[in-house]
C-alpha cells in the first residue's frame, strides 16, 4: 500500500520510525523488519541512530535482502543546523551510507543555535530555555531545502510538525511545494481541520506517534495511551484485531501515512498487518468523536519553552 505524492513519487502508507530505538538494537530491527515487509523507514539526525541505521542498510543491499530502489528513507534537518542545510543532508546520507534520501523534512519550524554540523544538540541560554535563533527565516532553509533536490540529494523535501499557518506560508514561498508535512496525528488529538488543509493542498499527511505514544510517551511525558480507550477496545473485539491495528487502520484511511515504532518482532508483526480489514463508516465517525486534542509528545520538557504556546 502506498501513496503517491505531489511529485509522483510512491511512499509506502506503513513505515517505521525509529526514535528512541536503543542502537544495539537497530541491526536486527532493520532486517526484521524489512523481512516482513516493512519498506518505510523514519530516521532523524536528531535520533543520533543513523550510523546504525545505515549499516543495517548496507547488510540488507549486500545480502541482496532488498534493493536499495525497494526502500524510501526519511530523515530529518535539526533545529541547530537550518543554517546549514547542505551540510547536515550531506552528513546524514554519509552516516546512512546512501547517495540519496526519498524525504528530508524540516524537523521542527524553528532555527536554534548552530552546534556544529550533526550534533543535533539543543543548546538552552543561561535562563535554562532553548537558543532560539531569529536570523534565519523558515523561507531562508525551505530555499536550502530545494536546492538539495536540484542537487540530486534528494527526491522529496516536506516540512514536520507545522501548523496550518506555516504550512499555507510555506506553500506561498515554495518553488518545490512540500511534499509532505509530518504531524503527531492519533485518534486522541485528530487534528482533522490540519490535515485537511494539507490534503487539500496536496501535501501528504505522515502521523508520527499514531498510537498515542504509548508507554514510551507515558513514560518520558507522563500521557495517557489511547490504546486504553474502551471505544479502540471494543472494535478490536469487534474486528478481531489490537487496539493498535485498529488505530493504525483508522489512520490509514484518513489517507495518512502511519509509521508506528516497535522493538518487539511481535508487535512489529502486528503493526504490518493492518490491510487485511476495513474499517466501516460508522466505526470511524465513532472512531472520530473521542479526539481530546490532546497532544502527547512535549518537547517543552527538555526545551523549557513551549513552541505550541
Amino acid at each position: 500500500m502506498a501513496i503517491t505524492l505531489n511529485n509522483g513519487f510512491k511512499m509506502p502508507i506503513i513505515g517505521l520510525g525509529v526514535w528512541r530505538m536503543q542502537r544495539q538494537e537497530i541491526r536486527d530491527l532493520i532486517l526484521n523488519s524489512i523481512k516482513i515487509g516493512y519498506r518505510h523507514f523514519d530516521c532523524a539526525a536528531d535520533y543520533k541512530n543513523e550510523a546504525e541505521v545505515g549499516e543495517a542498510l548496507k547488510e540488507a543491499f549486500d545480502s541482496g535482502l532488498v534493493k536499495r530502489e525497494d526502500l524510501f528513507i526519511t530523515t530529518k534537518l535539526w533545529n541547530s543546523d537550518h543554517g546549514h542545510v547542505l551540510e547536515a543532508c550531506k552528513d546524514s546520507l554519509k552516516k546512512l551510507q546512501l547517495n540519496y534520501l526519498d524525504l528530508y523534512l524540516v524537523h521542527f519550524p524553528v532555527a536554534t543555535r548552530h552546534t556544529g554540523v550533526g550534533t543535533t544538540d539543543s543548546a538552552l541560554g543561561d535562563d535554562g530555555v532553548l537558543d532560539i535563533d531569529t536570523s534565519i527565516s523558515l523561507e531562508t532553509t525551505w530555499h536550502a531545502m530545494e536546492e538539495l533536490v536540484s542537487l540530486g540529494l534528494v527526491r522529496s523535501i516536506g516540512i514536520s510538525n507545522y501548523d496550518i499557518f506555516l504550512a499555507r506560508d510555506c506553500l506561498a514561498y515554495s518553488k518545490i511545494k512540500p511534499a509532505v508535512n509530518q504531524i503527531e496525528t492519533h485518534p486522541y488529538f485528530q487534528r482533522d481541520s490540519l490535515v485537511k488543509f494539507c490534503q487539500k493542498h496536496g501535501v501528504s499527511v505522515t502521523a508520527h506517534t499514531p498510537l498515542g505514544g504509548a508507554a514510551a510517551n507515558t513514560e518520558w511525558f507522563g500521557s495517557v495511551s489511547c490504546l486504553d480507550d474502551q471505544i479502540l477496545k471494543g472494535l478490536a473485539e469487534k474486528y478481531k484485531k489490537t487496539a493498535a491495528q485498529i488505530a493504525l487502520r483508522w489512520g490509514i484511511q484518513r489517507n495518512t501515512v502511519v509509521i508506528p515504532k516497535s522493538s518487539k518482532l511481535e508487535r512489529l508483526k502486528e503493526n504490518f498487518q493492518v490491510s487485511d480489514f476495513g474499517l466501516s463508516k460508522e466505526d470511524m465517525e465513532l472512531i472520530g468523536s473521542i479526539d481530546k486534542k490532546y497532544r502527547t509528545n512535549q518537547p517543552a520538557k527538555f526545551w523549557g519553552i513551549d513552541l505550541y504556546a
